[in-house]
């Protein structure tokens, strides 16, 4: 019994971890959904930088959870229009927009929202696998 208990809270402290790298990747995508048409505050300087998550392995009382370990900025180019009457537009007249696409963001909020559920449903099978173990010791 108290290996079956032991099996079941690794799977639950497991999936918590990735609930909770998920939670952070969340916080992360809104954040770049939110500066998506940020511009620079001076002429011709760069605007809002789209930040992506790193997720590294993390040991877990008895198993192998994740992490976000760090957020790094993405290198991809920014994206640019002609607005010559703008405040952050550089001497040509375009202004630097961010390189966050909210499709992109969007889909990535999906698929965080979709694996946090899917941890959520480990946790809930572990539990209902507990308590089943436990009626059926019962009897």
């Amino acid at each position: 019994m108290d290996e079956i208990k032991s099996q079941a809270d690794a799977a639950m402290r497991v999936a918590a971890s990735g609930m909770r790298a998920q939670q952070a990747r969340m916080r992360i995508i809104a954040e770049n959904l939110a500066n998506a048409n940020s511009t620079a505050r001076t002429a011709g300087g760069d605007p809002y930088r789209r930040q992506a998550p790193v997720f590294e392995p993390s040991a877990v009382g008895g198993g192998q959870g994740v992490r976000m370990s760090r957020v790094e900025p993405d290198q991809g180019a920014f994206r640019s229009t002609y607005d010559p009457g703008h405040p952050a537009a550089d001497p040509a007249g375009y202004v630097k927009l961010p390189n966050v696409d909210p499709l992109i963001e969007a889909l990535d909020m999906k698929e965080a929202q979709r694996a946090y559920e899917a941890n959520l449903n480990v946790i809930e099978t572990a539990r209902a696998m507990e308590m089943r173990t436990l009626d059926l010791l019962k009897r």
